[in-house]
């Protein structure tokens, strides 16, 4: 019960600092271009992690943890921020904040397939119900909608929801912390190419809340965060705790209404209620 509620804990605070991630990437792509922002911040979080695993001199991983930290490299810190940063270009921070409530479904299927996790029955129908909510807000909602953005938003679902799950798995041999920071240096590489690559023009026509965008989700999106949520989802299961990021879109919408002045219309706000209520029913199955 303590482990369980430690996990729930951390993924609670995980969340939390996600929540500013859609935001803080659409204020930074304003004078950005989507692939600066993808490999500076991975960049930016990998010199950190770097720094961090040296301090505590930390063991590097064995060879069969080199594969399972290339998915979580490709789900989390390539394929999820460049693809939410492309779909911002399109759609409102707003919007794409409703398509998170996808994320536990997608995290629930990956924890079957990679984790070895087995919920309910009743899990599923409440966590699906959670996710054909907001497919169904989506589709229906024609006004600030973009095919393009819809559809790079649920490709970044997918690609996170198998990040999460594999690295949530592999934080139980690791660490949580660790999960993530070597999965950042492993594609520091890469990434510093493309940072090269794709600097921008001029330095001037970039204003401070791009760069404050910046600084979010170079530390807290992509370091900070995945501190508490890995050890979350390796304390309280994959599946279980997954489904906290049901909240989320609450958090979010909140701080692109708040910090952004973006429209938050009723039918998000209703959305998003239905979504949580499902997070109760999901939980006790899971």
């Amino acid at each position: 019960m303590k482990t369980s509620i430690d996990g729930w804990g951390s993924g609670l605070l995980g969340v939390v600092i996600f929540s500013g991630s859609l935001p803080a990437t659409r204020v930074a792509v304003a004078d950005l271009s989507p692939l600066f922002l993808t490999s500076a911040r991975a960049l930016i979080a990998a010199a950190l992690a770097a720094a961090l695993l040296a301090v505590l001199r930390q063991a590097r991983p064995g060879r069969r943890d080199l594969q399972s930290l290339a998915v979580v490299a490709l789900g989390v810190v390539v394929g999820f921020p460049l693809l939410t940063a492309l779909a911002l270009q399109h759609i409102t921070s707003a919007r794409s904040i409703v398509f998170i409530g996808l994320l536990p479904l997608s995290t629930a299927i990956f924890a079957v397939l990679r984790g070895g996790e087995r919920p309910k029955p009743l899990f599923w129908l409440f966590s699906g119900l959670g996710s054909a909510t907001v497919v169904g807000f989506a589709l229906l909602n024609g006004g600030a909608s973009s095919p393009a953005g819809d559809l790079l938003m649920i490709a970044a679902i997918v690609l996170c929801g198998l990040g999460y799950a594999e690295g949530a798995a592999l934080s139980r041999r690791l660490g949580g912390w660790q999960v993530i920071s070597w999965a950042l240096v492993l594609s520091a590489p890469p990434m510093a190419i493309v940072t090269l690559m794709t600097l921008p023009g001029s330095w001037q026509a970039i204003g401070w809340p791009a760069w404050a965008g910046l600084a979010y989700v170079s530390v807290f999106s992509m370091l900070v965060g995945f501190v508490f949520w890995y050890r979350g989802l390796a304390r309280g299961g994959i599946a279980s705790v997954g489904q906290l990021q049901l909240l989320q879109p609450f958090f979010g919408l909140a701080l692109a209404g708040l910090l952004l002045g973006e429209p938050v219309a009723a039918s998000m706000v209703a959305v998003t209620a239905v979504i949580v209520a499902c997070v109760a029913f999901a939980r006790r199955f899971a």
